[in-house]
């Protein structure tokens, strides 16, 4: 179901807590919702439509059927390197900031299926996934 985009700051302010196999509906509302604002949006937080879970989404870039858009619970970064500065900007938000982001990440999470991932990604993926992840723990740009 596509949901609307949250956009109070006391909410997104929170920190999320764990997402578990009863909040798969939420998976399927995130990949909705995202669908429906992909010619604005690159990445989702589930927060960002009122859901205070662990969870995110982020569009790998266009594959062999059409774009790859990812869930990924209780995504967690555990590694990170080459720090640079960004500017970005938010559904949730207007305008855009300034952040700093890294070039590398290596990330933790459980995918679709609840099975444990670690991966490491790079550039504009990895920037993607640090915005997202930075609103799971209430931190907005």
């Amino acid at each position: 179901m596509i949901k609307p985009i949250m956009r109070d700051i006391f909410f997104l302010n929170q920190k999320s807590e764990p997402a578990t196999k009863a909040d798969q509906q939420v998976a399927v509302d995130l990949q909705d919702t995202l669908k429906a604002n992909e010619e604005q949006c690159v990445g989702m937080a589930a927060n960002m439509i009122g859901v205070k879970k662990n969870m995110i989404i982020v569009n790998m870039g266009n594959g062999f059927l059409g774009s790859a858009n990812v869930v990924m619970m209780n995504p967690v970064i555990l590694k990170k390197s080459g720090p640079y500065e960004a500017e970005e900007g938010c559904l949730s938000l207007s305008g855009t900031r300034k952040t700093t982001r890294y070039q590398e990440i290596e990330v933790q999470y459980e995918d679709i299926h609840w099975n444990r991932q670690k991966e490491k990604f790079t550039g504009w993926t990895a920037q993607i996934i640090q915005h997202e992840i930075d609103h799971c723990n209430g931190i907005i740009i």
